[in-house]
């Protein structure tokens, strides 16, 4: 319908919210405030196993401005959600405050509510808990796992192709607990009108969030609506929703007050989820010229007493390379910790740090070059699934990223390489990441006023979704951009997708350019058919919607009516229309195929052995997720995600205090993460393949891969430089002080 061309698309576009970021106007959850406004503030468990023996909560119901504590025996009913629903999808299978069992530190067990945040939080240490306390089981290491281990890929025969074989490895690869830790603490108003209520929320899904609230509070699901305009980063841990939500709706209903309830940082530690620990069997079998013969993959992964989360360490390792033999297995081990919870790149990142750590230690013993080993084996078809790739450069990815870090100068002796003094180590790793496309819904609309907004009931987490809304509206209807309004980040608009798993731009894509295009299309019918319009009477086929403005086909643009001139002349507000995408799952041309996105890490490390100092220094990344739509954001994304690689791969790690389960480095001055000081030159390159079997503009999501084989790369340079072989995150100064390497 349009003829403007799609220039905008591909083009490194700024985001259009950044103006409203940098001045302080974006509302995020915390942000909004209301009349007669209350504060809470939870009372948590200071043990992390046993039962609730008695509360004692009359010293802090005298305390000025109380209004209501909220504890197991006055909450009222509060509902598991319902099994199997995908629609409704919880971070927890226990509701607050279900029982008087604490099974982990830092539990909920009483809210306060009072007049001001001060006055909650002086009464809320004013509650006395006793505990008749247990042993809690706190144990870091997963060896003493003794349960069935469920089968995950499985072909060939792994046994005997392993014993059989020339070369071989097996190690176990050990990733720690790593919190969430975003900008923005999660937080939650409760507005109650009657029996509907609106919940400002830190999701990263309003619509998932609006079922399961209903579904908890046990009330209709349009008696709720979740907003969420910003979210200040959610990593994965603000996908579902937390007790904290529940716990806080059901203090405002019963004062029949907004009420505020923002999560500490120390909270952070132990309320909000966290990428479990993993310990991750690898055994490699090659041929002596480096083809692979076997590849079994035994993963164990920590969780809560209560929630069966499983990491999916194998999610990757059925296709990345091309093998004959192969298994996965996997288990869960329960302790005495807060349930975890999808951190960037859930199981392909920690899985991929076991797999490539291992291919890194396969190449050296083969005496073979990493590069060399992984370009041989390249997959040529999803031998797990056996079916073709919709769309793969993973190999291209490599021997690009090789010649942009200049992998030809590199040599293989430990220690070998200085620049400056220092000693260089260098590394590499592959990368992968699912791509899927989900059901979406967008409305378009043309206002009378000249504007246009695109609305869904998806939300932007920082990744520049709303940009992405308005680039497509622009490339269809030829609309400026600063005409475009994106309404996200509330459940009372069309449904939309979560923002997880890198899948939203793909899945929101479709369904603005369908709605655009009806639009656009009604408004061409509505100007043929209305009484003073220059185009009454006209055929559609010969009427065009071209840069905001409708004319006929065969005439030159000039003097032509705007839509909002069409819309006066027909006295009408506005004129809308609905797009919708279709998710893979039911899409013939996506069934048939194996989606993925695809990248290679190279890692530069300097080594200082005289003060013991070890930075990441230069990392060239390159990618493989079909079609970029803005560049910009995408390279933002993707240099994130390398420096919470580096996060990943030097420093995260949280410690428990093996007596109470208290988190020991609970804070941000102890809990170390990648600051601007640590972050390396970072070379980005997209390959800019679409593909088909994403829709029209061929776009898979970028937000996940970027972290994935970041650290396998750098625990590859290490031993490049060091000698060290580290095979537990992080690597340490203790590490390194093993090194032989004495002197640069």
């Amino acid at each position: 319908m349009s003829t403007t061309p799609a220039s905008i698309i591909g083009t490194p576009t700024p985001r259009i919210d950044g103006p409203l970021k940098t001045s302080g106007t974006a509302q995020y959850a915390a942000d909004f405030h209301f009349e007669r406004m209350t504060h809470a503030v939870p009372v948590i468990a200071s043990v992390a196993s046993g039962r609730i023996r008695a509360l004692d909560t009359s010293a802090a119901e005298k305390m000025p401005g109380v209004l209501l504590i909220l504890h197991h025996g006055n909450i009222g009913p509060l509902y598991r959600t319902v099994p199997g629903d995908d629609n409704a999808t919880n971070s927890e299978v226990r509701s607050a405050f279900e029982d008087e069992i604490v099974r982990h530190w830092g539990q909920y067990i009483a809210l306060v509510v009072a007049e001001t945040l001060e006055q909650a939080t002086a009464a809320a240490a004013a509650v006395h808990a006793d505990y008749d306390a247990e042993p809690p089981k706190l144990r870091p290491s997963l060896d003493d796992y003794s349960g069935e281990r469920k089968k995950g890929s499985e072909r060939g025969d792994f046994d005997g192709a392993f014993e059989d074989a020339p070369v071989k490895i097996d190690h176990t690869y050990i990733t720690p607990i790593e919190t969430h830790n975003p900008i923005e603490l999660h937080a939650s108003v409760a507005v109650w009108d009657g029996d509907r209520i609106t919940m400002y929320e830190t999701t990263q899904g309003v619509v998932n969030h609006r079922v399961v609230m209903a579904q908890t509070l046990g009330i209709p699901v349009e008696n709720v609506r979740i907003v969420t305009r910003f979210l200040g980063s959610g990593f994965g841990g603000k996908l579902f929703p937390w007790p904290h939500c529940a716990m806080n709706a059901v203090a405002a209903r019963k004062l029949g007050r907004p009420v505020k309830l923002s999560v500490t940082r120390r909270m952070m530690f132990s309320s909000v989820g966290y990428r479990p620990r993993t310990e991750q069997r690898i055994r490699l079998a090659a041929s002596n010229d480096g083809k692979l013969l076997a590849l079994k993959q035994d993963y164990l992964n920590v969780s809560s007493m209560l929630d069966d989360y499983d990491e999916g360490c194998g999610e990757a390792t059925p296709y990345l390379y091309s093998v004959e033999n192969l298994e996965v297995t996997d288990g869960i081990v329960h302790r005495n910790l807060g349930a975890p919870m999808y951190m960037r790149g859930p199981g392909a990142v920690p899985g991929l740090y076991a797999l490539e750590a291992a291919m890194n230690e396969l190449a050296d013993e083969l005496k073979m070059d990493p590069l060399q080993l992984r370009i041989l084996n390249d997959a040529k078809t999803d031998e797990d699934k056996k079916m073709p790739f919709s769309s793969r450069h993973f190999r291209e990815c490599f021997e690009v990223g090789a010649k942009k870090f200049g992998w030809d100068k590199r040599t293989p002796e430990i220690g070998s390489m200085r620049h400056d003094g220092k000693i260089l180590g260098w590394g590499l790793a592959g990368a992968s990441w699912v791509a899927l496309r989900l059901p979406c819904t967008a409305k378009v609309e043309f206002h009378a006023n000249g504007r246009i907004s695109v609305r869904s009931g998806t939300q932007d987490i920082g990744t520049g979704t709303y940009t992405i809304f308005a680039q497509v509206v622009r490339e269809k209807t030829g609309i400026p951009l600063d005409r475009i309004d994106v309404i996200l980040g509330d459940s009372s608009l069309p449904d939309g997708p979560m923002s997880g798993g890198s899948m939203v731009t793909g899945s929101v894509l479709n369904a603005i350019a369908a709605a655009s295009i009806d639009a656009m299309k009604k408004m061409t019918t509505l100007a043929i058919n209305t009484e003073g319009s220059p185009l009454k009477g006209a055929k559609a086929e010969g009427v065009i919607f071209a840069d905001g403005r409708i004319r006929k086909r065969d005439q030159s643009a000039g003097g032509d009516p705007e839509f909002a001139d069409i819309l006066h002349m027909a006295r009408l507000n506005g004129l809308s229309a609905e797009g919708k995408t279709i998710p893979t799952w039911e899409d013939p041309k996506a069934k048939g195929v194996s989606l993925h996105s695809y990248g290679a890490q190279f890692v530069e490390v300097e080594w200082e052995p005289e003060i013991a100092r070890l930075r990441v220094s230069r990392v060239v990344t390159v990618i493989d997720a079909g079609r970029i739509i803005n560049p910009k954001a995408a390279a933002n994304q993707i240099a994130g995600a390398v420096v919470m690689g580096v996060g990943m791969g030097l420093l995260e790690e949280t410690h428990y205090d093996q007596r109470t389960g208290q988190p020991i480095n609970g804070n941000m001055a102890d809990y170390l993460m990648a600051t601007c000081a640590d972050a390396p030159e970072i070379d980005v390159t997209f390959l800019d393949y679409p593909d088909p079997a994403m829709g029209e503009y061929g776009a898979r999501g970028v937000g996940e891969i970027g972290l994935a084989g970041v650290a396998p790369a750098i625990t590859a340079a290490v031993y490049h430089a060091t000698g060290v072989r580290v095979r537990e995150l992080p690597v340490r100064i203790e590490n390194l002080l093993q090194s032989k390497i004495l002197e640069a």
